[in-house]
């Protein structure tokens, strides 16, 4: 396989392979100027509109008289200027925002499968949420300000208890930096950190996907119930008569265990569940089409002019001859998969891209436009 030796000065003018081999999930690494002169994407006061909706995830953390207090959104109000120690966290910015989404985008050289959200903090003079770790990797990107980063890789990850965030009880910083505009740390799983703003500031976390086993475990199950195939039911036709009628007996256990023995999945199983888990949208996110969308003819007309593109919100993966968008999956055919497979790696497609596919292909396109999966270019 032909190695890629682009390098990216995202990465501190490294190679994507050589971040992935020497840092990914393996130790913090300090970029400055990964994006020089970089400017926030989203002014103040429309961040704080943002966190006021419902259709927006969003925390705000204070510090007051050594105590954390956490308010889920949506925020009626944020606290007045003069005001330290708070900070506002909003989720899933790139949901709402097309310049939030495009910077989410250039760190697609980690699989889309892993990739989650672009979350903006926006803290006070002195705001933080405490020493903490994440389970995941994050990429924290520093956008206006200056913000103090204490870091450090202890295995104590005893948490405070009693408190409404995750706070670490025996913070041991190891190293210890200021982020200016531009600035970025990345930091593997469970990599304890503390941050603390200098003057206000906002940080752009560029946070990754990584379900725990028990998550995973349980929702197959949840996804193999639909089509477990046990016919019959429970018999005992050489009942004997018991002088301990309160005991499960042996005969019942063993019926019943070689019955549920029978219960089989297959890699095709697996993969599809996986490929429906990883693109369900979140409970937070609602798709709306177009106020007055256009006839199918009409939209199969201009989709053929204009090309498509995916809208910000949608999920979009494949594996084989699946495909797998927003929670939904279903098999293609040779053609339409090199057609949908461009569109899931591209998240857009030319009108010449289209001029190739199923007539039932383009039927589906339609129906993801009407629904705000899919936009005309």
């Amino acid at each position: 396989m032909k190695k890629n030796t682009t390098l990216l000065p995202l990465l501190g003018d490294i190679t994507a392979e050589e971040f992935l081999s020497e840092y990914w999930h393996k130790k913090p690494l300090l970029i400055r100027q990964a994006i020089p002169g970089f400017q926030p994407l989203i002014p103040k006061a429309e961040l704080f509109d943002m966190a006021g909706r419902d259709d927006v995830e969003s925390r705000l953390i204070s510090f007051f008289n050594k105590h954390w207090e956490m308010k889920s959104g949506p925020q009626a109000s944020i606290p007045i200027k003069e005001k330290k120690d708070w900070t506002l966290l909003v989720q899933g910015v790139n949901l709402h925002d097309d310049k939030a989404d495009a910077l989410l985008r250039q760190f697609r050289f980690i699989p889309d499968s892993r990739l989650d959200d672009l979350m903006i903090s926006f803290a006070a003079d002195g705001g933080g949420v405490g020493p903490h770790f994440d389970s995941y990797d994050v990429f924290l990107l520093q956008a206006h300000g200056q913000r103090k980063w204490r870091i450090g890789a202890q295995k104590d990850l005893t948490l405070i208890d009693g408190m409404p965030l995750k706070i670490l009880r025996n913070f041991k910083a190891e190293q210890e930096f200021v982020l200016e505009p531009g600035d970025m740390l990345y930091l593997p799983p469970k990599y304890a950190h503390d941050g603390i703003a200098i003057g206000e500031c906002m940080t752009y976390s560029i946070g990754f996907r990584a379900p725990s086993y028990q998550e995973l475990g349980e929702s197959f199950l949840h996804f193999m119930s639909d089509s477990i195939d046990l016919p019959g039911r429970y018999a005992d036709p050489d009942l004997k008569v018991s002088a301990k009628p309160a005991e499960i007996s042996n005969e019942m256990l063993e019926q019943v265990a070689e019955e549920i023995a029978k219960i089989q999945f297959t890699d095709d199983d697996i993969l599809i569940f996986l490929g429906e888990h990883l693109t369900e949208p979140k409970p937070s996110v609602f798709f709306s089409g177009p106020e007055k969308p256009l006839a199918p003819k009409r939209f199969h007309q201009s989709a053929l002019k204009n090309g498509v593109r995916l809208s910000r919100k949608s999920l979009m993966l494949y594996k084989g001859k699946h495909i797998f968008i927003n929670g939904e999956s279903f098999a293609v055919g040779k053609e339409d998969k090199i057609c949908l497979s461009k569109l899931a790696n591209q998240r857009e497609l030319d009108g010449a891209d289209l001029a190739s596919i199923s007539a039932d292909a383009l039927e589906t396109f339609c129906l993801w436009y009407e629904d705000g999966w899919l936009e005309i270019r």
